[in-house]
């Protein structure tokens, strides 16, 4: 009897440090949201706080089962306490990025305790934060697609083109020379090639927007006979949904034809300028390409330099490639691994034949 009551016992008290747990992290998940409702406005604001009462209904669970046994207040885990760190802080799409993964990996999925609504309202607000995570993600788009891909490129070729000049015997100067060359003109290409890109995407957006004078005579339609149902078919609504949204626009012409599909407003938005995004692409370019370049210039041995210029652009394409996981809510350090894997297998290519070269010319 006495071996029953302390093996209860027992069990009681790792329940009892579990719920605590559990507490201490739901208490500040919804400080986390707290957090981030507070450098926001308007509907993101509204749901953030929405979820952050969500969470706040959770911990009144964990406080039940504890009851006598609640104790102090505990603090949460490292992670939830460094998302409350940076949303304090700066409550940016990184910071929806890393809550969105967080949700994604909420212990309540596991635990034996938590009832069926809190697992379903956590994988609610997985997809909640998932949506408010996409549309920053669609703000920066633009800009940060021209960044990372100059970034990258700027590291991958630059040291391609100085370890491929290496391996084929050139010296210091002749390296060096190379890559302040492939810096500038791959520079100056990309942020060409970025600002030609996204006005021609512009442009093509700007040739697909319905036309003012589409729009203002809706009041003039004769109401029995008009085709604008079929611009809304022409926009990709079936026959139906296209009949039912000219009535409604006809009704009232305050509905504009740009509410069909295709015709988002803030299209352009998710592209980016074009200045924005040839000076990102100009700037992230220049400053990965010039990460292979800064051994030789301090003078290092050329060996060093080699393997010092090599080993910064690892950590560097690791950095860009663990910031997409973030942004993408996906695993960080994935995304780090297989950038550096990259890098490694195009850093190999070109050194083996820039030896390759230098055996044959030599």
């Amino acid at each position: 009897m006495a071996d029953t009551v302390a093996e209860e016992t027992r069990d009681r008290s790792g329940s009892v440090r579990r719920w605590q747990r559990r507490l201490a992290d739901e208490r500040q998940e919804s400080q986390v949201y707290r957090d981030l409702a507070g450098r926001r406005s308007g509907t993101e604001r509204e749901i953030l706080l929405e979820l952050a009462k969500a969470e706040e209904r959770h911990a009144a669970h964990w406080e039940q089962l504890l009851g006598s046994d609640l104790g102090s207040p505990r603090r949460g885990n490292l992670r939830l306490r460094l998302l409350a760190l940076l949303a304090s802080r700066f409550g940016s799409v990184f910071v929806l990025a890393l809550v969105q993964r967080a949700e994604s990996r909420s212990s309540n999925f596991s635990d034996v305790d938590a009832t069926a609504a809190m697992i379903a309202d956590e994988h609610v607000h997985e997809e909640v934060v998932r949506g408010l995570a996409a549309r920053g993600r669609a703000r920066v788009s633009g800009t940060f697609r021209a960044a990372v891909f100059g970034a990258n490129d700027g590291l991958l070729s630059n040291l391609s083109l100085v370890l491929g000049v290496s391996g084929g015997g050139a010296s210091t100067a002749t390296v060096l020379l190379t890559g302040l060359s492939g810096l500038l003109a791959g520079a100056l290409s990309m942020g060409a090639g970025e600002f030609i890109s996204v006005r021609s995407q512009r442009e093509l957006l700007a040739a697909s927007t319905p036309g003012t004078p589409a729009q203002q005579i809706v009041p003039d339609l004769d109401v029995d006979a008009n085709e604008l149902a079929l611009v809304y078919r022409a926009r990709g609504m079936s026959a139906e949904q296209a009949q039912r949204r000219a009535a409604e626009v006809l009704r009232n012409p305050a509905f504009a034809v740009s509410d069909a599909p295709g015709t988002a407003p803030d299209d352009h938005d998710v592209v980016g300028t074009g200045l924005s995004a040839a000076l990102s692409s100009f700037c992230f370019f220049a400053s990965g390409a010039a990460v292979p370049v800064l051994p030789f210039l301090f003078g290092l041995h050329p060996t060093v330099a080699l393997v010092t210029a090599s080993v910064l652009v690892g950590f560097a394409l690791m950095l860009t490639g663990a910031t997409v996981g973030v942004l993408s809510g996906g695993p960080p350090l994935r995304r780090a691994l297989r950038q550096l894997a990259i890098g490694v297998v195009a850093a190999a290519v070109t050194y083996g034949l820039g030896l390759l070269f230098g055996a044959v010319t030599g």
